[in-house]
C-alpha cells in the first residue's frame, strides 16, 4: 500500500510544485518563501486527496481520486498578485476563499450546468492554460535574474535545452512507473549537472528546518478584491467541469460509474479541499487526471492506496527542508523540463476537441474566437493597457477570457433557438463525446 501510494505521489509531484514555484517568483517572493508555499501546497494536496478517498458526510467522491494544485488558477494568480509580495498573496488566497465556499454551494447542482461547458469549451480552457504558461517556462530558460547582463545567454538556454532533451529521451527509453516521473528524473539529473557550473542556489535548504508546519495564514490576512474574487470563481468553474470529466473517466475504470451522488461528493470535496487551502497557504485544488492513467496503467483500484498517497504529501508537507530541496532547482533546469510539462497540459486540450464534433455547426468557430480572444495576454501583453486597472486581473487571464467567449458562443450557438428534442440529443452526444476524450 504504501509503495504504490508513492508511486502516485511521484506521478503527480512535479504538477503540485510547479504552480508554487511559479506564482512565488511572479509576486515577488524570494527562494525561501517559494519553498514555503512548495511546502504548504504539498500539504493541502494531501488535505485534499484525503477528503476526496476517504470523505465524510456527503464530501467525497470515495474513488481513488488524487487531489493537487490546479495549473488552470496560475495564469489568473499571477495577474491578481504580480509584484505585490505578501498583499498579492493575501488577495489571492482571498479570492480562492471565497471561489470555492461558491463552490461548495454550487456542487449539488453543478451537474445540471455541465451541459454548458461540453469539449469543444473544457478543451479550449485545458490548451489556453498550457499555452498560456509556455512563456513562464520561456522565461525561466533565459535566467534567474532578467536584469542580469547574461539573462538569455547560451549558457542557460543550453542548459534548459539540455534538461528538454534528457526528460523526453527518458520518456522514450523508461517505461511502466519511472516513465511516470521522467519529469522529475529530468529535474534531478538537470540539478546535478548544473552543479559544477554554480547555477544551483543553497540558501533556502540551509534555512529551512527537518519538521515544521505551515502556519495559518503565514501571509496576513485574507484580502478581498472583486475583480480577483470574479476571476478565480471563473476558474473554479473550470476546476469543477475538469473534476466532473475526471470523475466520469476514472468511475469507468474502476467499474464504479459515477452518479450524480458520487460527482456532487467530489466536487464537494474538491471545493472543501480548496477552501481549507488558504488557511495553511496552499492554493486551489482540484483532480490530477495523470494519476487517473496511473489507476488504469497498474489496475491497482483502491481508494486506501490512494489516501495513502495524501498521508505521504501531508508528511512532505511537514518537512520544510524537504519542500526546500526543489528550491535547488535552476530556473534554466526548470524552463526546459516545464515546456515539456505545460505543452503536455495544452496537448490534454487538443485532445479534448478532438472529441468535440469540430465539424458540427459552429464549434470550430467558437474554438477559434475563445483562443483568439484568449491569446492576446500572451501575444499582445500591453493590449489593454488603456483599461481600468480593476479590469487588468480578469482580462490579463487569457485562461479568463477564452473561457467567458467559449461559453458565450456555445450558449449561443448551441443551445439558443434550438427546440428542446435537438438539446437532449446534443447533450447526450456531448455527454459521450466527453467521457470518451476524457478516458
Amino acid at each position: 500500500m504504501f509503495t504504490s501510494g508513492l508511486q502516485h505521489v511521484a506521478a503527480m509531484y512535479a504538477g503540485v510544485v510547479a504552480p508554487p514555484m511559479i506564482v512565488g517568483p511572479a509576486v515577488g517572493l524570494g527562494a525561501t518563501e517559494t519553498a514555503f508555499l512548495v511546502g504548504a501546497s504539498l500539504f493541502t494536496a494531501g488535505i485534499a486527496t484525503l477528503l476526496q478517498t476517504l470523505g465524510f458526510w456527503k464530501v467525497g467522491a470515495k474513488l481513488p481520486f488524487v487531489n493537487g494544485v490546479s495549473f488552470a488558477g496560475v495564469t489568473p494568480m499571477i495577474a491578481i498578485g504580480k509584484d505585490r509580495g505578501h498583499d498579492g498573496i493575501a488577495v489571492i488566497f482571498g479570492a480562492i476563499i471565497v471561489a470555492s465556499v461558491l463552490g461548495f454551494v454550487l456542487a449539488p447542482y453543478f451537474s445540471k450546468l455541465l451541459r454548458f461547458f461540453p469539449p469543444v469549451v473544457t478543451g479550449t480552457v485545458i490548451t489556453l492554460i498550457g499555452v498560456s504558461l509556455l512563456p513562464v517556462a520561456f522565461g525561466w530558460a533565459q535566467g534567474p535574474n532578467s536584469q542580469a547582463d547574461d539573462y538569455g545567454s547560451m549558457k542557460y538556454i543550453g542548459m534548459a535545452a539540455l534538461t528538454f532533451v534528457i526528460v523526453l529521451v527518458l520518456r522514450k527509453v523508461l517505461t511502466g512507473f519511472l516513465q511516470q516521473i521522467a519529469i522529475l528524473l529530468g529535474l534531478a539529473i538537470g540539478t546535478l549537472i548544473a552543479i559544477p557550473l554554480d547555477m544551483t542556489d543553497f540558501d533556502a535548504i540551509k534555512n529551512a528546518d527537518v519538521v515544521g508546519f505551515p502556519t495559518p495564514f503565514h501571509f496576513g490576512a485574507p484580502q478581498f478584491e472583486i475583480p480577483a474574487i470574479v476571476s478565480m470563481c471563473i476558474v473554479m468553474l473550470v476546476c469543477m467541469t475538469e473534476s466532473t470529466a475526471d470523475m466520469l473517466a476514472l468511475g469507468k475504470i474502476v467499474g464504479r460509474p459515477a452518479d450524480e451522488r458520487t460527482i456532487e461528493g467530489g466536487l464537494r470535496a474538491d471545493t472543501l479541499g480548496s477552501a481549507i487551502s488558504p488557511l495553511f497557504n496552499g492554493f486551489m485544488a482540484s483532480a490530477f487526471a495523470q494519476n487517473i492513467g496511473l489507476v488504469a496503467m497498474t489496475k491497482v483500484r483502491s481508494r486506501y492506496v490512494v489516501a495513502t498517497g495524501g498521508g505521504i504529501l501531508i508528511l512532505l508537507g511537514l518537512c520544510p527542508m524537504a519542500a526546500s530541496v526543489i528550491a535547488l532547482v535552476p530556473l534554466p533546469v526548470l524552463g526546459g523540463a516545464g515546456i515539456v510539462l505545460f505543452g503536455s497540459v495544452a496537448a490534454s486540450g487538443i485532445q479534448t476537441l478532438a472529441g468535440a464534433a469540430m465539424e458540427k455547426g459552429e464549434n470550430a468557430l467558437i474554438v477559434a474566437a475563445a483562443v483568439g480572444i484568449g491569446l492576446i495576454p500572451i501575444a499582445a501583453p500591453d493590449f489593454y493597457h488603456a483599461f481600468p486597472k480593476n479590469m487588468l486581473v480578469v482580462l490579463d487571464s487569457g485562461i479568463s477570457t477564452g473561457c467567458v467567449v467559449a461559453i458565450v458562443l456555445n450558449l449561443a450557438f448551441n443551445h439558443f433557438g434550438k427546440q428542446p428534442e435537438e438539446q437532449e440529443q446534443e447533450l447526450e452526444r456531448q455527454a459521450a463525446a466527453e467521457v470518451a476524450a476524457v478516458h
